[in-house]
């Protein structure tokens, strides 16, 4: 058996406390957080004082049990994590491709992943769902905090920071969330409290917009996600249509800022109407297929494998497939040049070099990327939903007839993205009827 170098360990330890001293005493970011809680105290009195000592208390006495889980390592890996549960997308893909990357092998052996929830819980179905598969406890946020304290502790840390299926594992994944038989009969009845007939076949639909993050983070600033929302009126066309194909439709979301405009009682608009945590996610797991934007929610109905038509969808970049469900539909926005009065082509827009914003470790690019190429975003057209939503169902229902042309538009599509990763059968298809109509992009 080979023994580590004792010299070299000395170094190690040496190097990894200056780093310690360094992040978390003379780092700029730190000493602003000393001196907002030094401000909170001298404002907040005694019962804030009481709090912090508080806090202190609980973190000091996970230390030791930190500890102690360490010195298991040779034995068993005991990771810490952190559900990003205060926004429903996050909690619903980000755990979801943990899940599918463990079931592949992909995540290291012999350990024991715990995890505790972040500061709010967007949907509290989904917090169920994810307890009976996932060892989750509050008491972990302790031991995660006590853990990123000390030094060396990343080891202990399960990564749970993308959404983004670089390794392909989401496409093999099996479902990994279940409803208990309860809830089976729960959900049938909210379906017939909607008005659904017992076996009716129904789609949902959903449409981002400002009212969700208004009413929850009333004091943050949302505008850089603008370029994001869409109107949900230009949905009713489609789900005009798939009434008439026989569907019930189902308007999604837990805040909204204007209620359908539509007289059809096949068209039933939920989200302003008979909400709920649980319906949200048994309607998302059981639709013929949904019908989303950019926003979390189109990421639900992904953890039971259900169709998904992503249209409106901004930005599209190179690792845009990675994110989505292989075999779903896709309708992106078209960037108006306003210089140059026309659409920009995809090549162009992958060419300029998207300024990314930063969000702790996410990176995207927002609307100051827009404004510095100097493009309006524009949505999608009720023609072009109309014509994705058909295609969809025919897929599903195996008439839609695919032609050379329609084979040839795709590869000139992937072609410019260069894409890397999942293979073709994996990929995501661009809308037919907009290629189509608008070959010009795909200069």
């Amino acid at each position: 058996m080979l023994y580590p170098n004792p010299s070299n360990l000395r170094k190690s330890f040496i190097g990894d406390f200056k780093k310690f001293v360094h992040d978390r005493i003379y780092h700029p970011h730190q000493i602003r957080f000393w001196r907002q809680q030094v401000y909170k105290i001298k404002n907040g009195g005694l019962l804030v004082l009481l709090q912090k000592c508080l806090f202190a208390l609980r973190l000091a006495s996970a230390i030791p049990i930190v500890l102690l889980l360490r010195a298991l390592r040779p034995l068993v890996l005991v990771r810490f994590g952190v559900l990003i549960s205060h926004h429903i997308g996050h909690f619903s893909s980000n755990t979801e491709l943990y899940l599918c990357e463990r079931d592949a092998g992909l995540q290291p052996k012999r350990t024991i992943d715990i995890f505790h929830q972040s500061y709010r819980i967007s949907n509290q179905q989904l917090k169920t769902m994810w307890e009976r598969t996932l060892r989750v406890s509050p008491l972990v946020k302790w031991l995660y905090l006590a853990n990123n304290l000390l030094p060396g502790g990343t080891a202990h840390v399960v990564p749970l920071l993308t959404d983004i299926d670089f390794q392909g594992a989401l496409p093999l994944a099996r479902v990994h969330l279940f409803f208990t038989p309860e809830e089976e009969v729960l959900g049938q009845a909210g379906l017939r409290d909607l008005g659904l007939p017992e076996g009716a076949p129904f789609v949902c639909v959903y449409g981002r917009d400002t009212a969700y993050k208004g009413r929850l983070f009333p004091n943050q600033d949302d505008r850089r996600n603008d370029y994001r929302n869409m109107s949900i009126q230009n949905f009713v066309p489609a789900a005009e249509e798939l009434a008439r194909r026989g569907y019930f439709v189902i308007r999604m979301g837990a805040e909204v800022n204007e209620a359908l405009r539509t007289t059809n009682p096949m068209i039933i608009d939920y989200a302003t109407k008979a909400r709920d945590d649980f319906l949200d996610i048994f309607l998302c797991a059981k639709c013929r297929f949904f019908m989303g934007g950019t926003g979390g929610l189109n990421s639900v109905p992904r953890l039971f494998h259900r169709p998904v038509v992503i249209e409106n969808l901004v930005p599209f970049l190179t690792d845009q497939p990675l994110r989505l469900p292989p075999k779903c539909l896709i309708l992106p926005k078209k960037l108006w040049l306003l210089e140059d009065q026309r659409f920009m082509t995809f090549r162009e827009f992958l060419e300029t070099g998207p300024d990314f914003l930063e969000l702790g470790p996410i990176k995207f690019p927002g609307f100051i990327h827009f404004e510095r190429i100097g493009v309006e975003v524009v949505e999608n057209t009720p023609e072009e939903i109309i014509a994705v939503a058909m295609e969809m169902d025919e897929r599903l229902n195996g008439t839609w007839q695919i032609t050379d042309e329609d084979r040839e538009l795709q590869q000139r599509f992937w072609s410019i993205l260069e894409v890397t990763g999942p293979n073709e059968d994996f990929r995501p298809r661009m809308g037919a009827e907009f290629l189509r109509q608008n070959r010009e992009l795909l200069d």
